[in-house]
């Protein structure tokens, strides 16, 4: 998405410039989202629009393996995750929501994470056939990892 894509997207959506009306998604995957989010941060910025900007580091990092299986890489997702933290703090701005595909059960959907899952795991507990979810596990570390995060930036860390 280019800066005057988003510009006439949101003059369409919001020409009253109601702050918290528009929640932008973004979604570019971890080894993308350096070079493409710093420039919509701050043309939002620029325009004193107030957004509610959410990161889905799931589907930018989906992948589909040579068995036809879809996975994603947890480290992948953390790395997208802690980017799009760090970005906006250092712009400015707030990562005030997060998008995540993620099952209490103990499914094998995704690479990584504590358990270290490859790609042989996966057909042991692949339930989805749509989008690979974190498991319990996953998606515990991934919480943990959130909760770290705010805790850096309020100047509250506990390492």
């Amino acid at each position: 998405m280019t800066r005057t894509w988003l510009g006439e997207l949101l003059d369409r959506l919001d020409p009253d410039r109601e702050p918290g009306r528009i929640t932008l998604i973004h979604r570019m995957g971890h080894d993308r989202i350096a070079d493409l989010l710093p420039p919509l941060i701050e043309f939002v910025r620029k325009t004193g629009r107030r957004v509610l900007w959410s990161c889905d580091p799931m589907h930018g990092n989906t992948e589909k393996l040579a068995n036809g299986l879809k996975t994603r890489r947890f480290d992948t997702i953390l790395s997208e995750l802690e980017q799009a933290f760090d970005l906006h703090h250092e712009l400015g701005s707030f990562l005030g929501g997060v998008h995540l595909e993620l099952t209490g059960e103990n499914v094998t959907e995704c690479i990584g994470g504590a358990r270290g899952l490859n790609e042989n795991d996966l057909t042991r507990a692949y339930k989805s056939q749509i989008d690979p979810r974190l498991n319990y596990e996953q998606s515990l570390e991934t919480a943990m990892l959130i909760a770290r995060k705010i805790q850096r930036m309020n100047g509250r860390a506990h390492d």
